[in-house]
């Protein structure tokens, strides 16, 4: 099984290249099988340089997670897609372990467990609530690393060009047409967004907009309340 991993990234030079080791090396035995994706929305620092040094193919698009994972998936030859945030880092054994997921036949979508790089026991408390939501009730954001049936993904329309929202709204239509897996194995992701917002605030502010989107406000109304806080 191939597994395309793709990485949108906009001025991530100071993260890439420890999101692109964990790919590699967590990945090693099965180098053959991993192609590596990085698609960039005109970043003004040196991304895309990080990214050529270390081997990977890059693509440059316009700006919008949606719009770059997209066109990026439309060029990948894996059997399967994952979606990699750029701070964020896979675990050791992570492709055997979406492999033993693919193999049911039934599965097209999962996400990895979710961890924090950090000792605050706050972060424990965060970490429960997510993981508690993403298997009790399928909610996945995509800092969970989100891995995909390219076959499945595309005739479920791919990612829509949302300014927010875009992983939520792939993973509601990929439920829709099979199984979810969330694997027991975790991702690590940085820390920052929590401490530039505040922990309480921004884990708070995640649910309500979460509510907000299946309610029906759009996704261009939360993006402008998101950004103006």
């Amino acid at each position: 099984m191939r597994v395309t991993v793709i990485i949108p990234t906009l001025d991530e030079d100071k993260n890439l290249a420890n999101t692109i080791d964990s790919v590699l090396s967590s990945g090693e035995g099965h180098g053959d099988k991993i192609e590596v994706i990085v698609v960039d929305g005109c970043s003004t620092d040196n991304t895309t340089r990080v990214a050529r040094e270390m081997g990977v193919k890059v693509l440059t698009t316009l700006r919008g997670r949606g719009l770059q994972m997209d066109e990026a998936a439309a060029l990948a030859d894996g059997e399967v897609l994952l979606f990699l945030h750029a701070d964020t880092s896979l675990p050791e054994g992570w492709y055997e372990a979406v492999r033993s997921a693919m193999d049911d036949r039934e599965v097209v979508v999962g996400a990895f467990t979710l961890s924090i790089d950090s000792q605050k026991k706050w972060f424990r408390v965060l970490e429960r609530g997510v993981n508690l939501r993403s298997t009790r009730f399928g909610l996945i954001y995509g800092d969970q690393a989100i891995f995909v049936r390219r076959l499945a993904f595309i005739d479920a329309g791919g990612f829509r060009h949302l300014p927010l929202m875009e992983d939520v709204d792939c993973v509601s239509r990929m439920k829709a047409v099979g199984k979810l897996r969330v694997l027991d194995e975790a991702v690590v992701t940085s820390r920052r967004r929590w401490e530039a917002k505040g922990i309480i605030g921004n884990s708070i502010r995640n649910v309500a907009f979460l509510m907000l989107f299946y309610v029906g406000v759009s996704p261009e109304k939360l993006c402008s309340w998101y950004y103006s806080q």
